[in-house]
């Protein structure tokens, strides 16, 4: 009793250590790449093809398809994706999976992996530790010490079954029962990954019991297939409480893996019989390579069972899950909630909020528009009142979404700095806090306009027409600026746009001295002192939004 007691202990502590070496591997994986994470967006976005090599590529690095999964959904959720983009990440993703399986069969256990596993683990923690830059490689390379550590003592566990006859006419029987031999592994494979989180891990586990000869190479083959459906777990629970296109994703994510379970489950003989053909050697002698080609077969015959019926399935999910009156509501009050996963990096959710940040600078740029329409009628003649009314009031509420807007993005990236980051992420985190600053800085002048304005009328303080002329192709000027802003937040700027963004700069100030100019003169020639220090104002705060779209511009070329 004792020692099947501590035989238990033993599986499940290396069992343990295994899955904490995975989630530090995966975790620097995801440090590592996440200031990169925008290129790979980009790309992903081009074509279903480009979205499935993605997938396979970011789930073959961060080694966990749960992780790569729930970072769609949040991007979905996060508007960055959309559901048809995600559905070709998604295959990709249980491609890319599959190379656990073949890292373990490969290495696992055709190394001595103690003698990887420790040099790993200490070289691993000194450099995670050391006050660098690249921390995060050596949380990669502990990840990947710890890992084959639990690896091993997970294969040392398993009890020798030469020496428990009974035990093996059992497996035996078992593996006699047909269909129903098949759907019991497939259960246990979906239990396992159910309770684990992780079909990466179940699926190494797998592996490990087969390669002891603890089960059957068909019952192995089984519990793989039920593995899929387990793994869908993580992606349902992320899409918990989001938007009807985050839970599209994960239903999406859901049926790909049950439906491609079930056709695998009917044709299982003829789907192992092709695995036999193009993998050497026989099960017997090489369980363990036949296991993992069995994986990668199944996903990438499933993938492509389904590649060419993207939009049909798109279309289905969006049935089953309809979006309310089939547009999302207004948001009236701002709110953005941080969301921590046991399955993402904070740098994730860095990307997240870059794309709130683009909304940011699109609300901004919005605001100046307005500006610029009211400005450009407005003239000496004509009923000027109701123009501004409801100019103010539309700046008003505007300007009080974008302060709310900076709260919250304020707070959801100091709570990312809270978690790991990596020395870029940081740098990142800080940069994108400027821009928020001078956005909402931004958005507070154009309100001041408007009120410039509101001032104008009620005070019967009016400019004249060769001033507003003269006003037209400044606030064209900065316009310019505002659009060269919102084509690049959220991407670094080449030497070439800093440039041009300098250029303009220079060409703002110049018209704003040559306005002020104007306003002097005017005065000495006697106008109207008021109205005239009022069109200076005018000038000086149209002149502040192009100085934020130059601080914002410097931002980008640092970053």
């Amino acid at each position: 009793m004792a020692t099947i007691i501590g035989m238990l202990f033993k599986i499940i502590g290396g069992l343990c250590l295994f899955l904490y070496g995975m989630k530090v591997m995966s975790d620097g994986i995801q440090q590592s790449a996440g200031t990169r994470m925008r290129h790979v967006l980009g790309f992903m976005t081009g074509n279903r093809l480009a979205a499935v090599i993605t997938g396979c590529a970011v789930t073959a690095v961060i080694q966990s398809s749960s992780a790569a999964t729930v970072m769609v959904v949040s991007f979905v959720n996060a508007g960055l994706l959309t559901l048809t983009q995600a559905i070709g990440v998604i295959m990709g993703a249980n491609i890319g999976t599959t190379i656990t399986a073949w890292v373990v069969s490969l290495v696992g256990f055709s190394l001595k992996i103690s003698s990887l596993a420790l040099p790993a683990v200490g070289i691993g923690f000194v450099m995670s530790v050391a006050k660098w830059k690249r921390q995060d490689l050596g949380g990669v390379l502990l990840g990947f010490g710890l890992l084959f550590l639990g690896l091993d003592f997970l294969t040392k566990s398993m009890p020798d079954l030469s020496a428990h006859p009974l035990l093996l006419d059992r497996i035996a029987q078992v593996s006699r029962m047909g269909f129903l031999t098949t759907l019991i592994g497939a259960g246990i494979g979906l239990v396992m990954t159910l309770v684990i989180h992780s079909s990466s891990a179940a699926t190494a586990i797998m592996l490990t019991m087969a390669h002891g000869g603890l089960i059957t190479y068909e019952i192995a083959a089984a519990m793989i297939l039920g593995a899929n459906i387990g793994t869908t777990i993580d992606a349902a629970l992320a899409s918990i409480g989001t938007k009807p296109a985050a839970r599209q994703a994960a239903l999406v994510h859901v049926l790909f893996n049950v439906i491609g379970t079930a056709w695998a489950l009917c044709l299982f003989r003829p789907l192992l019989a092709l695995v036999a053909l193009v993998t050497p050697g026989s099960p017997e002698g090489n369980i363990t390579n036949h296991l993992a080609m069995f994986h990668t077969m199944f996903n990438m015959i499933n993938t492509l069972l389904f590649f060419p019926f993207v939009k049909p399935f798109a279309a289905l999910v969006s049935f089953l899950i309809k979006d309310k009156d089939g547009t999302p509501e207004p948001q009236s009050v701002y709110r953005l909630e941080y969301q921590h996963s046991t399955r993402s990096t904070p740098e994730l959710n860095i990307i997240r909020a870059e794309k709130e940040i683009r909304d940011m600078t699109a609300l901004a740029s919005s605001m100046f528009a307005r500006v610029s329409e009211v400005l450009s009628s407005f003239r000496e003649d004509g009923d000027k009142a109701a123009a501004v009314d409801a100019l103010v009031t539309e700046m008003r509420d505007k300007e009080e979404y974008a302060d709310e807007m900076r709260v919250d993005l304020t707070r959801f990236l100091i709570e990312c700095t809270r978690q790991q980051l990596s020395h870029q992420s940081e740098t990142k985190v800080y940069q994108l806090l400027r821009i928020i600053s001078d956005l909402e800085d931004m958005t507070d002048d154009c309100y001041s306009v408007s009120m410039l304005l509101d001032r104008s009328v009620k005070k019967n303080l009016l400019f004249k027409n060769k001033e507003m002329e003269a006003l037209a192709p400044y606030v064209a000027q900065v316009e310019d600026f505002l659009s060269f802003v919102k084509d690049h937040v959220g991407r670094s700027i080449t030497a070439e746009q800093a440039a041009f963004a300098g250029r303009l700069e220079d060409t703002i100030d110049k018209s704003r001295d040559k306005l002020r100019r104007l306003g002097r003169k005017r005065i000495e020639a006697g106008e109207d002192v008021k109205t005239e220090l009022l069109f200076i104002d005018v000038v000086r705060r149209i002149e502040k939004v192009g100085d934020y779209c130059y601080n914002i511009a410097e931002a980008l070329m640092r970053s």
